[in-house]
């Protein structure tokens, strides 16, 4: 995809939001897309999508954001939309250890719906929502760690969409994972940037306050 007003190439990434019912998918999206918070509860009904351009280590992107039901009556339809994936974020409540107990059979069913080439070095993101509500904390940030360490390439970032603490953090972090999938030749890009060096992460500003909970994966 070519930008309207240079030369440079701008790279198309889909990302994927699964979780309950509940958790903030929408609330996260919207927040991180518009900058805007709902008071109020609205359920998904299907699939929504949002898209946002950003620029993280010197790559021009387009964030396709796809925000899943979480309701199970709709998840037939969700699962249409989980080919293609370049990454897949898996939300949960903090304050709700059922929403936490939930994200291995999300994980599961994308992985046998979207049959990704590299399973085992597909990105996921975990992302704890309602950090505004840690006062009523149901998921410990360890146990979110424990299982994190547990699966092979996923990171974790408590954040609340409320107060959009974390968000940008936690999107750049998923560009960043994508693109070094890509780097490492798992997927066909005709249009990858070649003149990126994405071996020197640490670049710019973006990385000053980045703080996964979990230990980077390996990626060598």
């Amino acid at each position: 995809m070519h930008s309207t007003t240079t030369q440079k190439k701008r790279l198309t990434l889909k990302v994927i939001l699964l979780g309950e019912s509940g958790v903030g998918k929408s609330s996260i999206v919207n927040q991180f897309v518009n900058k805007k918070f709902l008071n109020y509860y609205k359920a998904t009904i299907g699939v929504d999508f949002l898209q946002k351009q950003l620029t993280v280590d010197g790559v021009d992107v387009t964030l396709h954001i796809w925000d899943t039901a979480g309701f199970e009556r709709y998840q037939s339809l969700g699962s249409a939309y989980y080919r293609g994936a370049d990454c897949c974020v898996l939300v949960y409540d903090l304050t709700s250890s059922s929403s936490f107990r939930a994200i291995e059979s999300w994980r599961d069913e994308f992985l046998v719906v979207s049959n990704p080439s590299d399973p085992d070095d597909f990105p996921f993101m975990l992302l704890g929502n309602k950090f505004d509500l840690i006062h009523d904390r149901a998921v410990s940030s360890s146990k979110a760690e424990n299982w994190c360490r547990q699966v092979v390439n996923m990171k974790h970032f408590e954040v609340s969409a409320k107060e959009d603490w974390r968000l940008d953090d936690a999107f750049k972090e998923i560009v960043r994972m994508c693109l070094i999938r890509l780097r490492r030749g798992e997927e066909e890009y005709p249009d990858f940037p070649e003149r990126i060096n994405l071996h020197n992460r640490n670049t710019g500003q973006v990385d000053d306050d980045v703080t996964p909970l979990c230990n980077p994966c390996s990626y060598s």
